[in-house]
């Protein structure tokens, strides 16, 4: 099956992991993504049917007008992909338009513009929410339109919604599956232990995640599938599930930097083994 890649540049995203990640996923109609990101899983897996949320309401809005109105969308997009506004000041420009946007279409097509003009696709917000990722100077910034036209053709099958997880599991029925790629654990829990949520997700969240999908296994017989570092804290949060580690390629380089990359974890909340007495 040839892979899918998103539209949309995206830190942590989980196109090389697709293949590893559909193994572990058990048969379902229906596939929960309460942290869809760039949506790699979605493009690259089979379900009926796909309920995918983000905490990210920029995210949101712009996967349903990709889904609504495709044709509009990209010819109005492209006209910002072109040499004149791949320049530092039209950057800033565009940003700051973004910062005081409050028209949904408006800041759908800036949203794509500064995730390929900006610095490695990064996606960060400051604490009044105004978007300040630096100009990425890119020779030419890669414009996603087959992508694009096929996350809206597989967006026929997708509802997609603004929320925290929690909601996206209460929503989840018997019959579907949930993936969950929720922003990494840190690596050493001594690193800033109490203000971890540089991302808004701390430890906290880590372990009330890790909670809920054992809860949703054990007590509503949904499956919940979590990928995060491989950590002695994510070890002993998923302590309830089946775990398997996925071996990340490394590339030793001469600074030794290929040493910081760390194993995935993925971890299965199965549901209960129905008995045959039932």
């Amino acid at each position: 099956m040839k892979k899918h890649r998103a539209f949309l540049k995206w830190a942590g995203g989980k196109y090389s992991l697709v293949e590893e990640i559909k193994r572990h996923l058990p048969p379902a109609r229906k596939l929960v993504e309460p942290f869809v990101g760039a949506g790699s899983v979605f493009l690259n897996t089979d379900y009926e049917h796909y309920l995918l949320a983000d905490i990210n309401p920029d995210l949101i809005n712009l996967y349903n007008i990709i889904k609504q109105e495709p044709e509009r969308y990209i010819e109005d997009v492209r006209r910002l992909f072109t040499p004149e506004y791949n320049t530092k000041a039209a950057y800033l420009s565009i940003r700051e338009e973004f910062n005081h946007s409050t028209d949904p279409y408006q800041r759908s097509i800036y949203f794509l513009y500064l995730n390929r003009h900006g610095f490695n696709g990064l996606c960060r917000y400051n604490k009044k929410g105004g978007f300040n990722v630096p100009f990425g100077s890119y020779k030419k910034p890669y414009f996603p339109e087959a992508e694009m036209y096929y996350f809206s053709e597989k967006s026929k099958r997708a509802t997609f919604v603004c929320e925290g997880y929690s909601q996206t599991f209460s929503r989840a029925r018997k019959g579907s599956v949930i993936y969950c790629d929720p922003p990494y654990a840190p690596l050493s829990t001594t690193a800033n232990f109490t203000s971890y949520s540089g991302n808004g997700f701390s430890l906290d969240d880590q372990a009330t995640l890790a909670n809920v999908a054992e809860k949703a296994a054990t007590e509503r017989d949904i499956a919940v599938l979590i990928s995060n570092h491989d950590t002695p804290l994510t070890r002993r949060l998923y302590t309830g599930a089946d775990l398997s580690v996925v071996r990340v390629k490394r590339t030793i380089s001469r600074n030794g930097s290929g040493r910081n990359k760390v194993d995935e974890l993925l971890a299965l909340f199965k549901t209960p083994v129905a008995t045959d007495s039932e």
